[in-house]
Formats: structure tokens, C-alpha cells, sequence
């Protein structure tokens, strides 16, 4: 058994993945490791960079460094299982790690819902309060925001985790996605699972809610204090130290929002598998080309960089 549950007959799932497209078997896993490892180089490299150059010490890029820490993780609770079953073609997981999966790839993306709310506080204080700026943002605060983000996170994935997988799974066991994802899983169960659908939907709106409100109130008040802004080039310049971060949370919490804000008739698993690598392995690429290529520091720091390389790899 795998839960102890004497109704559970189900010790493994079969995903199903891309194994209705054969043919580009090759395809898809040269296009998938390519993202991968695109996404791991990038946000690795944001990471060190921002440690290693002094400018980036500042709230700001600490909390971008965490969220490039977090979508190194988001994509890795999926990727790896998914090229290994477009490769090997040994499709199956455990009950146990199915559970475990959802569980990681739920709580990184809950704590990347906080932690882009904290950032959106984080642009509120430095538009609104500039000359109050590190003493409301202090690195403590930080802390203690970074922390709370991965605390409420990963609480909300394991309601949620417990809500799908104490049900009974009794058969059939093949779960039409290529990896252990909400909806997919729960119409496998083989008990009532209105419950579960309730205490998700409330979770999420309880997440979604409380950092898009945080979100919406910051931007609020930093819209009214750019409009307040005299010169064209200083309302332009503040809008740009916040173009990025408005770019991440749209295209984050717009695929969220439509995999799992709708009712649950609505759902077309093969379309969602699509979307689905939108939100899962494509989304974690752009975030450190997003806040990269409007930022100023980074593009100055990169530069820094690459001079002090190039001076010691030719020995000056």
C-alpha cells in the first residue's frame, strides 16, 4: 500500500508525457535540455554575479538572487524526470514521489508568488520613500520577508499536497501530464474529491490574493508618486526601475491564473500540457533575461566581469 489507506491500491502512476508525439522524441529533448540548462547557466550566473560585485548589495537584487535560487528549484522538481521518461521511455513514479514532486514544484511557485510581492514592497520604498529607503527596507526586513515568503510557500504546498493525496487511488493509474501536476492527479482519485478542489481553490486564492494585493497597493502608490514626478525623464526612469519586475509578476501570475483559477469542466489536459511548459520550464528562462536587460547595475556588472576575465585569462 502506499499510504497505509485500505482503499489505496495505487503504488506508482504512469506518466503519459509527450509519448503521443514519437516522432519528435529527439526534438523535444533537445529543445527541453536546451531551456534547461539555459535556465540553470542564467540564473546561476545572476546569483554569482550579484555575491560578487559590491553595487549589488542593495534589497533589491538580494531579492532577485533569491528569486533566481527559486526557478533553479521550480524547474528542477520537473525537468529532469521529464527528459529522463522522453529518453528512456521508463515513464513511471511512485506514489510517494509524485507526492513529493507536486510538493517541491507547488511550494517553489507559492514562495515566488510572496517573494515577487516582497520585491513589489521592495520598489514601493525606494520610489515613494527614497530618503527613508534603508531604514524601511533594512536587511533584516529582508530576512524576515524572504523567510515568511518560503514559510507561507511551502505551508500552503503541503495543505494542499495532503489535500490531493490522502484520497484513494485505486486505478487506473495513468496521469495524462508529464509531471505530477494538480488536476491531472486528482481525476485519478477514486473518492469524493469536492473537498480537496475547495481547500486548493482556497489556498490559492488565499496566496494569490494576499500577494496581488501587496502587488496592486505598492504599484498603487508608486504610480501616484511618478505621475507627481515634474520631468519626462525622471517619471521615465522611475517607471523603468519597476518595468521589470511588472513584466515577471504579468507573466507569472497570468499562466498561474489560467492553469489553476478555472473551473475544473474547463480543463483540456493536452492543452494544458502545453501551457504548462510555458509556466514550468520557459517562464524560469526569462526572469534573469527580464531583469537583466532593462537594469543598468546588472548590465554594468556583467561588463566589470567580463573585463576582470578577460584581464586575468591574458595575464595583465
Amino acid at each position: 500500500m502506499a499510504t497505509g489507506r485500505n482503499n489505496t491500491s495505487v503504488t506508482k502512476f504512469i506518466l503519459l508525457g509527450f509519448s503521443d508525439h514519437p516522432q519528435m522524441k529527439i526534438f523535444l529533448f533537445v529543445l527541453f535540455l536546451g531551456i534547461y540548462l539555459l535556465t540553470l547557466a542564467w540564473n546561476l550566473s545572476l546569483i554569482a554575479l550579484i555575491r560578487v560585485d559590491c553595487q549589488l548589495h542593495m534589497p533589491m537584487y538580494f531579492f532577485l538572487s533569491n528569486l533566481s535560487f527559486l526557478d533553479i528549484c521550480y524547474v528542477s522538481s520537473t525537468t529532469p524526470k521529464m527528459l529522463s521518461d522522453i529518453i528512456t521511455e521508463q515513464n513511471t513514479i511512485s506514489f510517494v514521489d509524485c507526492a513529493a514532486q507536486y510538493f517541491f514544484f507547488c511550494g517553489t511557485g507559492l514562495t515566488e508568488c510572496f517573494l515577487l510581492a516582497a520585491m513589489a514592497y521592495d520598489r514601493y520604498a525606494a520610489i515613494c520613500n527614497p530618503l527613508l529607503y534603508t531604514a524601511l527596507v533594512s536587511h533584516a526586513l529582508c530576512l524576515k520577508m524572504v523567510a515568511g515568503a518560503y514559510v507561507s510557500g511551502f505551508l500552503s504546498s503541503l495543505i494542499e499536497t495532503y489535500s490531493v493525496y490522502q484520497h484513494d487511488f485505486c486505478g487506473p493509474n495513468t496521469i495524462n501530464h508529464f509531471f505530477c501536476d494538480l488536476p491531472p492527479v486528482l481525476v485519478l482519485s477514486c473518492s469524493d474529491t469536492f473537498t480537496s478542489q475547495v481547500v486548493n481553490f482556497l489556498v490559492g486564492v488565499v496566496a494569490g490574493v494576499v500577494s496581488v494585493l501587496v502587488i496592486l497597493i505598492s504599484y498603487g502608490y508608486i504610480g501616484a508618486a511618478v505621475l507627481n514626478i515634474s520631468s519626462a525623464k525622471g517619471r521615465t526612469k522611475a517607471f523603468s526601475t519597476c518595468a521589470s519586475h511588472l513584466t515577471a509578476v504579468a507573466l507569472f501570475y497570468g499562466s498561474g491564473l489560467f492553469m489553476y483559477m478555472r473551473p475544473s469542466s474547463s480543463y483540456s489536459l493536452d492543452r494544458d500540457k502545453v501551457v504548462s511548459i510555458f509556466y514550468a520550464l520557459v517562464i524560469p528562462m526569462l526572469n534573469p533575461i527580464i531583469y537583466s536587460l532593462r537594469n543598468k547595475d546588472i548590465k554594468s556588472a556583467m561588463r566589470k566581469a567580463v573585463q576582470r576575465d578577460y584581464v586575468l585569462s591574458h595575464g595583465h
